[in-house]
């Protein structure tokens, strides 16, 4: 089988254990693949499956969040399309944000230029949406920040109060506060 087909199950193994918690041994009883198997798919070991699933989720994250902001419409119909795709990537907020827990442990080094890489596109998404609707560049550019604080918060506070309403709730008013003040 391809390297692919072993993604999803990896994304969600990193989603619940971390880099550091999602031993050889979790990932081999996870994937069905021996440990001769994972290293045939993944020469490059624990770090390559994680590459693998960024590169996943960086494809992802272009196809459903950057093109719905680039996509045509008004301003606030794009915010919403991009809300609407952020719901739905994290399954209403049942996922955790890899991200966040890539950024923990020994993964931090290894992976943070990566993670950085794809918030600040992200960020600046969103910046250009707003900016193209006449919002200044550096408010436009603290309004990208403050949409990815408000996700990435919602989605630790969610998960750490095990209540999805901060999320969903977040989601839900999330193109409006981006959109406010800006001239119509």
């Amino acid at each position: 089988m391809p390297q692919e087909t072993y993604i999803p199950c990896l994304l969600q193994l990193f989603r619940q254990h971390g880099y550091d918690g999602a031993t050889l041994s979790k990932i081999s009883e996870a994937t069905g693949l021996g440990k001769a198997s994972l290293y045939h798919h993944f020469p490059g070991g624990k770090e390559e499956m994680v590459r693998a699933v960024l590169d996943h989720l960086r494809a992802g994250f272009e196809q459903n969040i950057l093109q719905a902001l680039r996509s045509e419409g008004d301003t606030l119909t794009r915010l919403q399309r991009m809300c609407d795709r952020t719901f739905e990537l994290h399954e209403g907020g049942e996922q955790p944000c890899l991200f966040a827990i890539l950024l923990m442990g020994s993964a931090r080094e290894i992976f943070h230029p990566q993670v950085q890489n794809l918030l600040r596109t992200w960020i600046d998404a969103i910046a250009e949406v707003l900016m193209t609707a006449g919002l200044d560049e550096t408010l436009a550019h603290q309004r990208g920040e403050d949409a990815a604080i408000a996700v990435q918060g919602a989605l630790i506070l969610s998960h750490g109060l095990n209540d999805l309403a901060p999320f969903r709730r977040v989601i839900k008013q999330l193109p409006q506060q981006l959109y406010r003040d800006i001239s119509r």
